[in-house]
């Protein structure tokens, strides 16, 4: 089982040591942790040093732009390629706020996927609220990735899908009000289908009251599984080949 997008930043958990060590015993083989800013961008290149099934992501998430220069970029091109580092995300665009500066957000999103192109690493892209303008923009690049969260219709995943990109399942599944997302599971293959936590959020029904870990990521299985009425070692099987396929892991055995 691999959690392909997760936040396991010091701020929010009190031992990150335990915290590992609770993953592993759920049986997680790895987890990617996303960057948003600087500052978890930073923590991502010490968490991947320091634990053995933690794989990283660096970005800029769309919210997170008010201090982003053009020389964060050159950082980032500077790092894509530490070891460890598998993928350029979060990134991508978010339009739920109303002063949302929108071409902003598009500029920057743009320049991370020249830089993504630039050296052939797969993404993890964040769309709220602004899907069509997410795939119109990956649609004029030719990248590999991960739709994180998706919770888009059965149409949309279908052309995310044939332009390259994997469907990120994650806790939402779970959730009473899921009938979007349940559909979109019925009807697409477990071959286009990622699992993530977005840890420490949207924690899996029936644990919503506490806080979101990978230690969970069983409970998001069990829920595809019984939505595509399969057993459980399928969708760990066909998920885990997909993320270890997408992002280049190598996970021991």
């Amino acid at each position: 089982m691999i959690d392909t997008h997760c936040h396991l930043y010091n701020e929010y958990y009190d031992n990150l040591d335990l915290l590992i060590d609770k993953i592993k015993a759920a049986g997680i083989s790895a987890v990617i942790v996303n960057g948003c800013d600087m500052k978890s961008n930073l923590e991502v290149l010490e968490l991947v040093r320091k634990y053995d099934i933690v794989y990283g992501a660096i970005g800029f998430q769309p919210t997170e732009l008010n201090d982003v220069t053009d020389s964060d970029l050159e950082w980032l091109k500077l790092h894509i390629n530490d070891d460890k580092i598998i993928a350029l995300g979060e990134i991508g665009l978010d339009y739920h706020y109303e002063d949302t500066d929108k071409e902003k957000q598009i500029y920057f999103f743009k320049k991370q996927l020249d830089i993504a192109s630039m050296y052939n690493k797969p993404i993890i892209v964040h769309t709220r609220d602004s899907i069509q303008d997410t795939f119109d923009i990956l649609n004029t690049y030719k990248l590999r990735g991960s739709i994180h969260c998706y919770t888009g219709s059965v149409e949309m995943a279908r052309k995310f899908i044939n332009i390259g990109f994997y469907l990120g399942i994650g806790g939402v599944v779970t959730f009473k009000n899921a009938k979007n997302i349940i559909k979109v599971i019925e009807e697409i293959d477990l071959e286009y289908i990622l699992l993530e936590t977005d840890s420490p959020y949207l924690t899996p029904e029936p644990y919503r009251k506490y806080k979101n870990d990978s230690s969970y990521l069983p409970l998001i299985i069990d829920k595809i599984a019984n939505i595509k009425k399969t057993n459980n070692s399928i969708v760990k099987s066909i998920t885990t080949s997909n993320a270890t396929s997408l992002f280049d892991i190598k996970l021991k055995i």
